[in-house]
């Protein structure tokens, strides 16, 4: 479905006068791919180049050089083909959970009436839909992460781009939202890209898993995670999955 064909970027770095020494190479001949209703991984470094990756692919930079192919078109520097979900929910405080989850659909020009059945079907769906006349600050961080992910999906474009969203959880919160989220693509098979630095939330969430050098970042391996879904959480002492895990922190800090 998406192709990243040899990607290259590079930043220039404050305003020396040495345009050589001052230029950041972030992305090397980056080249992965995704099939549609496929949930993708990728991990690498701090600051290898992971959001810039996602900012190609959503339209907000364009590559120095290589494709990005949506469906076998070239899709640099347009926007408007993947939702994007980053760490921090940015959900507005003024509006409630309802008005949040419309957003999107308010910006594609859709009737309020019309958005808001629409949201509240999802809300029912996520079990949410208490939630609807709350506002944010009254939520817990877990819950409004929830909200924020509906509105990303509500948005229905072909693919969610997830910038590490469940980061700043707790550990306990961050286990149940990745419960949650693979029942969630399990009933609904959206198709993911998916940035984290956990091996283990990427394991368990993941048809396939790319690690990224650090930068100028390239792909050191590409590991395939075939264990059966639903899955559950007993799957972490699965010696199978230990090996896994050792094999891609082995890639990750060599």
């Amino acid at each position: 479905m998406l192709k990243i064909v040899g990607v290259s970027k590079t930043y220039i770095a404050g305003g020396g006068k040495d345009r050589e020494n001052s230029l950041l190479p972030t992305l090397n001949n980056i080249s992965l791919s995704i099939s549609k209703g496929e949930f993708v991984s990728i991990i690498g470094p701090s600051g290898c180049g992971k959001s810039t990756l996602f900012n190609l692919i959503s339209g907000l930079e364009q590559p120095d050089q290589g494709r990005i192919l949506l469906q076998d078109q070239d899709i640099i520097g347009e926007k408007g083909h993947v939702s994007y979900m980053m760490q921090k929910d940015l959900l507005l405080p003024w509006r409630t959970i309802l008005d949040n989850c419309i957003l999107g659909l308010e910006l594609r020009q859709i009737a309020k009436a019309e958005a808001r059945k629409k949201a509240m079907q999802m809300l029912q769906e996520f079990n949410l839909e208490k939630f609807a006349s709350s506002y944010p600050p009254h939520l817990s961080g877990g819950m409004r992460q929830r909200v924020a992910f509906l509105r990303t999906m509500l948005a229905d474009k072909e693919i969610l781009l997830l910038d590490e969203p469940f980061g700043a959880l707790d550990a306990l919160t961050k286990s149940e939202m990745h419960d949650w989220l693979a029942q969630i693509c399990q009933k609904y098979h959206p198709t993911v890209l998916f940035i984290t630095h956990d091996v283990e939330e990427a394991l368990f969430l993941s048809d396939r898993i790319y690690v990224l050098s650090s930068r100028p970042a390239d792909v050191k391996i590409e590991l395939k995670v075939d264990f059966p879904r639903p899955r559950q959480r007993r799957i972490l002492v699965d010696q199978q999955f230990i090996k896994m895990k050792k094999e891609l922190l082995e890639a990750l800090f060599a």
